[in-house]
Parts: structure tokens; C-alpha cells; sequence
């Protein structure tokens, strides 16, 4: 996932731009294994999670799957909206400056959204947020397509955004050791969680042409481009793919960066 040259929590209109289509980013956007799921899951004190941006609620239901009760806090309106159509309980807010209310939960997660919050700040905020023993779990899918996917995926972007710094196209996965890392650092400058843990899960997922063309929208790359440029993007990587054979498999490793609050709240 390419990420903008600034720290991607000082660009938070580009985590509000992913509302323009939520019923899109549902179904369009890759769940997480039902192995990570139940690790961190069984790994929390009980039942009560906060999903860190919810965004549609992807995360949620699988949460919800495993037992968990699950609240929502999500900058975007928009989403939060779609959400509790379908049964989510989300509240309206950037999670650093969310109001628990007095609240505490067992465990804090955010699925493909923590490089949206500030990596201090949020830290010291699920710090603050949940019971002693309880677990923050900040995770990402990591994708990397087929080498000659990714080149030409690659090649479109950089014809369109030209001075594009660390793209890897449009599914690299060169760019979360970096948000790992973030993520880490900040839970350790708390000082209210043991060591930073880094879980690993890796899955497979086919896509045809027209899956991965509309699953390509959902990105916040092609989100920052102009309506002429965004269709030839969707032409340049339909044609790549189409050369490869119509389709490809695209390979995952979930990336889970976790740590146990530790003493009193």
C-alpha cells in the first residue's frame, strides 16, 4: 500500500476519503484469517473490543464471529453510518481524542487503520482505554502480486504521480516494516505495556481481473489522482493483467503488532 511522504497520520483527509463508496470498500476489501481472529481473541482477558476505525465493519464481524462485543469509534461519518445499518455500535470520532466515557474494554484492534493514528498518542489512549492484562493488537494485510503485476501496477502510477516516493504499486508490501516499527515504538513509550510482539499469518486469495480493478478505487493512492488519470490507472493494470492471463493470486501475510497492558488503569 503506498502511503503518502508524510507521516500517514498528518494526512488524515486521505482516511476520510474512503468513505465516497463504502459498500465498495466492503466488498471489495480482503478480510483477515480467522487464525489471527482467534489468537488475539484468545489471547485478551474478555469479550469487550474496540475497532479502531471500523470503517464498514470487515474486522467487527469477524470479532463478533470469534465472541467478542464489539465497539466501533471511526473518524468518517460516513462509514459509521453504513456501519450501524448493518448492526455495528459505532461512535463518531478520531480515536485520539475519542471519549471513553469512563469506559474500559479487554482489548484494542485496528485493522488496517492504526498508521491513520498518531502512534504516541494512540498508544497512550488504549493505554488509558483498557483493563489491566488487556491487549492492543494493531494489524495490516501486507500483499504482494505476482512480480510482473507488480512492475506494471507500479509503472501506471508512477506515469500518473511521477515524484511518488516508496511506491510499490498498487499492492506493495515494502511499506509495513516502516508502519510496524511506528506502531511499536509508540507502544513502548507508554511504558504501560510489556514488549511489542510482531504475529505473522500468511494466506492466499485469487483474484479475476475485474475483482482486483474494483477493489483498486478502495486504495488511497488512487484516491489522490484526477478522474482521467484514475481511469487510465484501472486501463494500464486491466491490461497487465489481462497479458498474465486475466487473473492472478495475490499473496498475504497479516502483520499483527500486539502488546498486554500491564500494572493498574
Amino acid at each position: 500500500m503506498p502511503l503518502p511522504e508524510r507521516e500517514p497520520h498528518q494526512a488524515r483527509q486521505l482516511a476520510e476519503s474512503f468513505g465516497s463508496d463504502p459498500e465498495r470498500y466492503d466488498r471489495t476489501r480482503p478480510r483477515y484469517p480467522e487464525a489471527m481472529v482467534e489468537a488475539i481473541a484468545a489471547a485478551s482477558p474478555g469479550p469487550d473490543v474496540v475497532d479502531v476505525g471500523i470503517g464498514t465493519g470487515i474486522a467487527a464481524r469477524q470479532f463478533q464471529a470469534a465472541g467478542c462485543r464489539v465497539l466501533g469509534v471511526e473518524v468518517d461519518a460516513r462509514m459509521a453510518e453504513w456501519a450501524r445499518r448493518r448492526g455495528h455500535q459505532v461512535e463518531v470520532a478520531a480515536f485520539e481524542t475519542w471519549d471513553p466515557a469512563g469506559r474500559t474494554f479487554d482489548a484494542i484492534v485496528s485493522g488496517q487503520t492504526w498508521h491513520w493514528v498518531d502512534p504516541v498518542t494512540g498508544a497512550a489512549k488504549a493505554a488509558r482505554v483498557l483493563r489491566p492484562g488487556g491487549r492492543l493488537a494493531v494489524f495490516w494485510n501486507a500483499a504482494q502480486a505476482p512480480p510482473e503485476v507488480a512492475a506494471a501496477s507500479f509503472e501506471v502510477y508512477r506515469r500518473m504521480m511521477p515524484d511518488l516516493l516508496g511506491a510499490q504499486g498498487a499492492s506493495g508490501s515494502d511499506g509495513y516494516p516502516a508502519l510496524c516499527a511506528r506502531a511499536a515504538d509508540g507502544i513502548r513509550g507508554t511504558g504501560a505495556f510489556g514488549d511489542p510482539e510482531q504475529w505473522l499469518f500468511d494466506w492466499e486469495r485469487p483474484y479475476t481481473r475485474d475483482e482486483w480493478l474494483d477493489q483498486i478505487p478502495t486504495s488511497a493512492l488512487y484516491s489522490q489522482l484526477l478522474p482521467a488519470q484514475r481511469e487510465e490507472v484501472l486501463t494500464g493494470i486491466g491490461a497487465a493483467i489481462d497479458a498474465f492471463g486475466g487473473g492472478f493470486t495475490m499473496r498475504y501475510t497479516t502483520v499483527v503488532v500486539t502488546a498486554t497492558r500491564t500494572g493498574a488503569t
